[in-house]
C-alpha cells in the first residue's frame, strides 16, 4: 500500500471519527459532569446515582443499537447514487464528504426518506419500552444485593431519568442520518451547549436555587432528561436547516414502510443485541462490585466513568471505519474495506498508548474529580481506585479493538455475528472469570475488572477474526477492481 493511498484512507477516517468522537467526548461529559455533582453529594448518592445511570445507559444502549445500522443504510445508497452519476470519479468522492449542497437524485431521496421515518419509529417504540423497563427495574434492586439506603435514592433517579429515554433515542436516529450522509457538523456543536446547560441545570435543580426545589440527587435525572429533549429539537432544527439533509427528513411516523421497518430491524435487533450484551455485562459487573459495600461500588463508578469516556473515542472511530466500509463495499472495493480496519486499529493503539501513560503517571489527578480523600469511605474508594487504574491501562486497549470489530462488521451487513461473539467473550469467558477472581479468589473488585479484561481481549479477537474470514469471503465472490492493491 503507498503512502499516498494510507493518507487517503487516513483522512476518509478522520473526516468521520474526529467530530463524531469529539461529540461522543462531549455527550460523555454529560454523565460525568453529573457523576461530579453525584459526587459532591457524598458517597451513597454516588454510589446510588452510578447505579442509576448504569441502568439507564444499559436500555438506551440497546435503543440506541436498533437504529444504528441507520448510518449504513443511508451511507450506502448514497454512494450507489453517487456512482451511478458519476462512475469515473469514485475515489475522489469516498475520500471526504461532500461540502457543498446539490440535488439528490429521486430515487436516492425517497430511499433515505423511507429510513428516517422507519428509524423514528423505532426509537420511539424502543423510547417507551425502555422507560417503563427503567422504572420496573428499579423497583427490584433490594433483589440483588445492594444497600437500602442505596436502592431508595437510585428508585427516585431512574423516575427522573425515564422520561428522557424518548427524545434521547429520537436524537439518535436523526444523528445516524446525519452521520449517514456525512454532514455531522452540527452534532459537536449542538452537544458541546448541551453540556454547559446540563451543569447549569444539575446546580439549580440540586440545590434548588431561583425559587425552584431542592431536589437533591433527583435533581441530575431530572435535568438529564431535560437536555435529552432540549438537544433533540436542536438537532432536528440544524438538519432542517440544512439544504442537504431537509428535503430528506420527515417527523412524521404514520405510514413508515414496513419493508424499510423490517430490514432496519432485521439489522438492528442484533446490534441491540450486542451492545446490550456489553452494556448487560458491565451492569452485572457493578452489582457485584456492590455487593462489597458502597466504597467499592464508589471506586467501581469512577472508573467505570473513565473508561467509558476513553471508550466514545473507540465509538468514533468505529462509526466512521462502519461507514467508510459500507460505502466501499457498495462500490465493489473490498481491498479498500481490509485497509479500513488497519488504519482504525493503528489510530486506535496510539490513542490507547497516550491514555495509559496518563493513568500510570498521574494517578491521584485522573481520580480528583470524582474521589478525593476526606472521609473514611472517600479514602477507602480512592484506595480501590487506584489498584483498578492499572487494570484498564491495559483494558481499554482491547475494549476499543472489540468496538472497532463490531463496527467493521456491521458495515458488512452482519450484524449476527457480533452478537453471538460478544455473548462469548463476555458472557461465557468475562463473566465467570470475574466470578472467579472477585469472589473465589478474593480479589475483590479488582478480580471484577481482570475478569472485564479476560472476556473484552476475547471479544475482539473473536471479532477481528471473524471480519477478515467474511471479507475474504466477499472478495472471493467479487472481482476485485484493482488486484494489485489487494492485500
Amino acid at each position: 500500500m503507498s503512502l499516498t493511498t494510507a493518507l487517503r484512507d487516513g483522512r476518509a477516517l478522520a473526516t468521520l471519527a474526529v467530530p463524531l468522537a469529539l461529540t461522543q467526548l462531549a455527550q460523555v461529559a454529560l454523565t460525568t459532569t453529573d457523576t461530579v455533582m453525584m459526587g459532591l453529594l457524598g458517597t451513597t448518592d454516588l454510589a446510588a446515582g452510578g447505579l442509576a445511570i448504569v441502568i439507564f445507559n444499559q436500555l438506551r444502549t440497546m435503543g440506541v443499537g436498533l437504529i444504528t445500522s441507520v448510518g449504513n443504510q443511508v451511507a450506502a445508497a448514497a454512494a450507489r447514487a453517487e456512482a451511478a452519476e458519476a462512475p469515473g470519479d469514485q475515489d475522489d468522492r469516498t475520500a471526504e464528504p461532500p461540502r457543498t449542497a446539490r440535488t439528490r437524485p429521486s430515487r436516492e431521496a425517497a430511499e433515505v426518506r423511507r429510513i428516517v421515518q422507519a428509524s423514528l419509529v423505532l426509537a420511539t417504540l424502543a423510547g417507551v419500552v425502555g422507560a417503563l423497563l427503567m422504572v420496573l427495574i428499579g423497583q427490584g434492586l433490594t433483589w440483588v444485593g445492594q444497600e437500602a439506603r442505596v436502592v431508595d435514592r437510585a428508585q427516585s433517579m431512574l423516575l427522573a431519568l425515564a422520561p428522557g429515554l424518548l427524545p434521547c433515542l429520537w436524537f439518535q436516529a436523526i444523528r445516524q442520518f446525519t452521520v449517514g450522509m456525512r454532514r455531522p457538523q452540527a452534532l459537536l456543536r449542538i452537544t458541546l451547549a448541551s453540556v454547559a446547560v446540563n451543569a447549569g441545570l444539575n446546580w439549580v435543580l440540586i440545590h434548588g436555587t431561583w425559587g425552584l426545589p431542592e431536589l437533591g440527587l433527583t435533581g441530575v435525572g431530572v435535568a438529564t432528561s431535560l437536555v435529552h429533549l432540549l438537544s433533540c429539537l436542536a438537532l432536528l432544527a440544524a438538519a432542517k436547516r440544512d439544504p442537504v439533509l431537509a428535503p430528506l427528513i420527515t417527523w412524521r411516523t404514520r405510514g413508515a414502510d414496513r419493508a424499510t421497518l423490517r430490514t432496519l430491524t432485521a439489522l438492528g435487533v442484533p446490534i441491540a443485541a450486542t451492545y446490550g450484551s456489553e452494556a448487560g455485562f458491565f451492569s452485572v459487573t457493578t452489582l457485584m462490585a456492590g455487593s462489597f459495600g458502597s466504597a467499592a461500588l464508589a471506586a467501581h463508578t469512577a472508573i467505570n466513568q473513565l473508561v467509558y469516556i476513553v471508550f466514545q473515542i473507540a465509538v468514533g472511530l468505529s462509526h466512521a471505519a462502519s461507514i467508510n466500509v459500507s460505502r466501499e463495499l457498495a462500490l465493489g472495493h473490498t481491498h479498500a474495506a481490509r485497509r479500513l480496519r488497519n488504519t482504525a486499529l493503528g489510530c486506535a493503539g496510539a490513542v490507547m498508548t497516550v491514555v495509559a501513560l496518563v493513568y500510570l503517571a498521574l494517578p491521584d489527578l485522573v481520580l480528583s474529580p470524582f474521589l478525593d480523600a476526606g472521609s473514611a469511605d472517600d479514602d477507602a474508594a480512592l484506595d480501590i481506585a487506584r489498584d483498578l487504574l492499572f487494570v484498564i491501562a491495559v483494558l481499554q486497549f482491547f475494549d476499543c479493538a472489540q468496538n472497532i470489530g463490531v463496527g467493521l462488521l456491521r458495515g458488512l451487513d452482519d450484524t449476527r455475528s457480533g452478537f453471538r461473539i460478544t455473548v462469548v467473550g463476555y458472557w461465557f469467558v468475562g463473566l465467570p472469570a470475574a466470578a472467579l477472581l472477585g469472589y473465589a479468589a478474593g480479589a475483590d473488585t479488582l478480580g471484577i475488572w481482570l475478569g472485564l479484561l479476560i472476556g473484552l481481549a476475547t471479544t475482539a479477537v473473536l471479532l477481528l477474526a471473524r471480519y477478515r474470514r467474511a471479507l475474504g469471503t466477499r472478495e472471493r465472490a467479487l472481482l476485485p477492481d484493482d488486484p494489485a492493491e489487494v492485500t
